[in-house]
């Protein structure tokens, strides 16, 4: 058997709250998320693998997109989220929409997808072209590989001049950093492609519009890590209601709410 890639540990966890979490900042970055699928050129009959299944949000667009004549084969290596991300899709009616608990090595690569996505997940890896050689693996000559990943700095410049919002921040960052998570993996990833043995990918940067609660929201799933890693936090108050304190702050000072940008990457593996 192929050994696993390695990857750095999740911060935010399995749970039921981190899974509603993962529902809501869906909804936030699903026209980003579909526009880049588009734009790299995923529709009606198409295979695609898909990356850090999750609870099955990307799956699902993908799903739409490709169709009922199309496959999507979502992989995951977290059983608990895939049987929630399952029993999401037969809701829908998505039969053609499946997940398997795997690690992108473990895949065969005698039946080629035309594509392969993920979203928010190379972030966590510690080599990301290493991923993506394994993905191009998957996917026949000519086919799609299409990412997206996050981007902190602009949403941290904007902070300092909010205290709260930079207190909020910098607890946050510190605990993805202390995981090894990559938060600029957006920008990263066009090295990551060329690294990877792939063309230069063509890229797009979006701005996360009404995903105002994200931080905080972020920082509930990650309270388990922020205190077994130590991290002081009192400045921050009571979790539960610091999205509301910092919407008052952001308000008060008659300034748009901070939020990251997401950029995506797309491109067309060699025939």
């Amino acid at each position: 058997m192929a050994t696993p890639l390695d990857t750095n540990a999740y911060p935010l966890g399995t749970a039921d709250i981190e899974h509603e979490r993962l529902v809501r900042q869906a909804a936030w970055v699903a026209p980003h998320t579909e526009r880049l699928f588009r734009r790299a050129g995923i529709g009606p009959g198409q295979r695609v693998l898909e990356l850090g299944s999750g609870v099955g949000d990307v799956a699902l667009i993908v799903g739409r997109l490709v169709g009922p004549t199309g496959e999507v084969v979502g992989v995951d290596r977290e059983a608990r989220s895939l049987a929630r991300a399952s029993a999401r899709m037969r809701e829908l009616g998505l039969s053609w929409v499946r997940f398997v608990q795997k690690d992108v090595v473990e895949l065969p690569a005698h039946e080629l997808f035309d594509a392969a996505v993920g979203r928010y997940i190379l972030m966590y890896v510690k080599d990301p072209a290493a991923i993506l050689r394994e993905v191009a693996r998957l996917v026949r000559p000519g086919g799609v590989i299409a990412f997206l990943d996050t981007s902190f700095q602009s949403f941290l410049d904007a902070c300092q001049d909010l205290p709260l919002w930079r207190d909020a921040a910098r607890v946050m960052t510190e605990v993805f950093w202390r995981n090894g998570a990559d938060t600029e993996m957006g920008k990263h990833l066009s090295a990551a492609f060329v690294g990877a043995g792939l063309p230069e990918p063509e890229t797009e940067t979006y701005t996360l519009t009404g995903s105002e609660r994200w931080m905080s929201d972020a920082l509930i799933s990650l309270q388990p890590q922020i205190d077994a890693l130590g991290i002081r936090r009192e400045q921050l108050g009571e979790l539960g209601t610091l999205q509301e304190r910092l919407m008052e702050e952001a308000r008060a000072q008659g300034r748009a709410v901070p939020l990251p940008e997401m950029v995506g990457a797309w491109a067309r593996t060699r025939g």
